[in-house]
């Protein structure tokens, strides 16, 4: 009989697989085509019927905010992507998927009783004030998708959602919050009944932590749910919680990923376990998003800006004996699907304290940085630093900039800052509050080389990193140097404290 559900868990049964590819967190992914994979705040699982992962997510181009669509990519590896269109198209003046809709969070689940892939995901008007959960079916995995109903989970809000399956039992169960308002605030994990088409009861309820984006993880003996802050477009520390059953009683909720680094500047999205030969994986699958706060009348998000959002997958790091989880970052590693094996991939390191200085860029001590020196005031096309001497293949090398952004807000909700917005300090350019620096960088002094380095803000003392593809000379004569981004207006860059070069892939 053939799986009861498109697997979050992945099986080792299937044929080989091709060899894995690098996985590089917050970098521009492309597809097979050489297009920029846009798959936002979606799933990704496998699929026995094709042998495949299968990624669904939101649909974004840039200048649109909602009501794109979703759409759906396959792969073997997890690293190489091709796209397969729309699996759900939007309809015009259609009441739940017209282009004025939201569409948000889709996740896909195979049902057995109806033979039919079943598609949820957050239905919603462009004011929030409807709060369903939408159902579209297809007969294939890739669709596309036919729009069934939008409902009110068992006569409640829904907001943010996700979806898990239970390996043991294959029980699928709905993950959500049920909004903002002070009667809500709550997240709940409720059961499906055995054809995934409708919501039978109340398993737990998370009781006004205030959370949002929840995702389950499991392994033999636990399950993980982990969940963000509500701060809009901005992340926050993604904390978890534990438990020897979906029903509870759940732990106090703790922090998965470093204080401060915001889960890495990203939000809990789904989580992905491969069960392979060798090892058992589990990655956290978590969405960087690109926003801006803008205009100097009225603060407000800029959800324009989704489309260029980035992904962070990374992998978990689970101890049932100690009941921790923790979410490791590795600028680019090294994923083996069918045997689950995962390795980091070793680069090569050019500090700050060794490069060059230009213009008003200076070396300021830092003590938090390496060697105690970090690099400050890039600034526009004349102050600039550059590492020199470093060594290339000829062919494309993933670079990772680690760099200090002071730009945080101090505080991690909008809505304190919408209320104090003198007492911020975010970057302002142009008359516009921004919540990342732009950077130049240019190869061996090639302008033609120019590529557009995007730094999220960070909390003060806090070093991040951020990658971009470049092509080095063969030979250890290569420079790279890093400037702000003059494009009628000079753009101020984050503090760098080292790039690290990675191998080619080739």
């Amino acid at each position: 009989m053939r799986t009861s559900l498109l697997r979050a868990i992945v099986a080792c049964s299937w044929v080989a697989l091709s060899t894995a590819k690098y996985i590089v967190p917050g970098a521009r992914w492309h597809d097979t085509d050489g297009n920029l994979v846009n798959a936002h705040a979606g799933s990704v699982s496998f699929d026995d019927a094709t042998g495949k992962f299968w990624w669904f997510g939101e649909y974004k181009v840039e200048g649109q905010t909602e009501g794109g669509g979703v759409s759906v990519y396959s792969s073997e590896d997890l690293a190489t992507w091709s796209y397969h269109g729309l699996a759900l198209e939007p309809i015009e003046e259609h009441p739940y998927i017209s282009p004025e809709m939201i569409i948000q969070r889709p996740k896909v689940v195979y049902s057995e009783g109806t033979s039919q892939y079943h598609m949820w995901w957050h239905a919603d008007n462009s004011s929030y004030g409807l709060l369903l959960q939408g159902l579209a079916t297809s007969p294939t995995v890739e669709g596309p998708y036919t729009f069934v109903n939008a409902t009110s989970p068992l006569g409640n809000w829904s907001q943010d959602f996700g979806l898990f399956t239970d390996y043991k039992d294959g029980r699928s169960y709905a993950l959500y919050s049920n909004g903002d308002r002070r009667e809500g605030r709550d997240v709940y994990v409720a059961a499906y009944d055995q054809d995934v088409g409708a919501l039978e009861k109340v398993v737990h309820r998370f009781d006004k932590y205030d959370l949002e984006a929840p995702c389950i993880v499991q392994t033999e003996s636990s399950y993980y749910a982990l969940m963000s802050h509500k701060t809009g477009y901005r992340p926050n520390n993604v904390v978890a919680f534990r438990a020897d059953s979906l029903a509870g009683p759940w732990s106090q909720p703790w922090i998965v990923a470093p204080l401060n680094t915001r889960g890495f500047n990203s939000q809990s999205g789904y989580t992905l376990t491969i069960r392979g030969t060798k090892n058992t994986t589990y990655l956290y699958l978590g969405d960087q998003v690109r926003h801006r706060l803008y205009t100097t009348a009225v603060a407000a998000w800029d959800s324009n800006s989704l489309w260029e959002s980035r992904y962070i997958w990374l992998p978990m790091r689970i101890d049932d004996k100690k009941k921790d989880l923790q979410i490791e970052w590795h600028d680019v590693y090294d994923l083996d699907v069918k045997t689950g094996d995962w390795k980091p991939v070793p680069g090569e390191t050019y500090f700050g304290k060794d490069a060059v200085t230009k213009g008003n860029a200076f070396k300021q001590e830092a003590n938090f940085a390496s060697d105690g020196v970090i690099l400050t005031g890039i600034y526009g096309n004349d102050s600039t630093v550059t590492f020199n001497s470093i060594n290339g293949t000829g062919h494309p090398q993933w670079v990772s900039f680690y760099y200090q952004n002071t730009d945080d807000m101090g505080f991690g909700d909008q809505r304190e800052y919408f209320r104090t917005l003198a007492g911020g300090s975010p970057d302002r350019i142009k008359g516009d509050w921004q919540l990342r620096r732009i950077s130049s960088v240019v190869v061996n002094g090639d302008e033609s080389s120019l590529q557009t380095l995007f730094q999220r803000d960070t909390h003060k003392g806090i070093i991040l990193s951020t990658p971009l593809l470049l092509t080095l000379e063969k030979g250890s004569s290569n420079s790279i140097t890093v400037g702000g981004l003059s494009n009628g207006v000079d753009y101020k860059g984050a503090d760098l404290d080292r790039i690290v070069v990675y191998p080619s892939e080739s």
